[in-house]
């Protein structure tokens, strides 16, 4: 029943959000780091509070992956401010962990206790998680790139292709590690680091596709908007390897990621 009291959390949550992106866009950096801070302890005192009573990592169902991506996003977005002073970021990452939190609202999953055998290594937890935070990073890339190609009207773009390939940069990493503890998890459910399966088979196609993006960018610097494309593109490829892989006829039945609890 802990979930009828998400509703709670998440709006106070929400506004501490709302005040740190109006305090960034003041200028008013204790006060933004501040109500981060506080939200992010609200909505993962949520977060553990469910962890404890389901008795498992709240990591199974898509509502229970929003919870961890609506709390990255924020965490993502005041790491990025504090780094790099992109005050826009915290908005972005504010709006986008409300349209998360508003899908868990009105959308609500009923949540079992019972976590699947596949899903009980060590490892499984990290790898959701470091996966969320890239999905987060590369989320607001995808955003700049949005930006540059239809709506930005100067020609000078060096320092939003310098937030963009930052922002690209670090998510690629957090992704390369989380697909490194998924090789680790992977041997440990199913006896093998890689099988080809599906959802292992889009990750590698996600994960080539931001290479090609570095390196395009360290080739053909002065020549961004191909780079931008290619951005756009390996987000879809990331929302395929995310959710989209379940509704492919390949992978079901077929993919180890179908999970049972026989």
């Amino acid at each position: 029943m802990i979930w009828n009291y998400f509703i709670i959390f998440a709006i106070i949550s929400v506004i501490l959000w709302v005040i740190c992106a109006w305090a960034a866009w003041h200028s008013r950096r204790v006060m933004a780091f501040g109500s981060t801070g506080l939200g992010l302890a609200v909505f993962f005192a949520y977060i553990l509070i469910m962890w404890i009573t389901l008795e498992r990592p709240p990591l199974r169902t898509m509502g229970e992956t929003r919870l961890w991506y609506s709390f990255f996003l924020p965490l993502a977005g005041i790491i990025v401010f504090s780094r790099w002073q992109y005050k826009w970021i915290l908005s972005f990452s504010t709006l986008l962990a409300t349209v998360f939190v508003c899908v868990n609202v009105f959308k609500p999953e009923i949540h079992s206790k019972t976590l699947m055998p596949a899903l009980q290594s060590p490892w499984f937890a990290p790898h959701v998680i470091v996966y969320m935070m890239a999905y987060a990073l590369l989320g607001a890339a995808v955003v700049m790139s949005v930006y540059l190609l239809f709506f930005k009207k100067s020609a000078d773009t060096d320092k939003e292709m310098e937030i963009t390939d930052n922002l690209t940069y670090v998510g690629l990493s957090f992704m390369t590690l989380g697909m490194l503890m998924g090789a680790l998890w992977a041997k440990e459910a199913w006896g093998h680091y890689w099988s080809w399966d599906p959802k292992e088979t889009w990750a590698a196609i996600t994960w080539l596709s931001y290479l090609v993006y570095v390196h395009y960018r360290q080739y053909r610097p002065r020549i961004i908007r191909p780079a931008l494309w290619i951005l756009i593109v390996a987000f879809i490829l990331l929302q395929m390897c995310w959710w989209g892989i379940n509704y492919l006829p390949s992978a079901q039945g077929v993919s180890v990621h179908t999970y049972n609890l026989s």
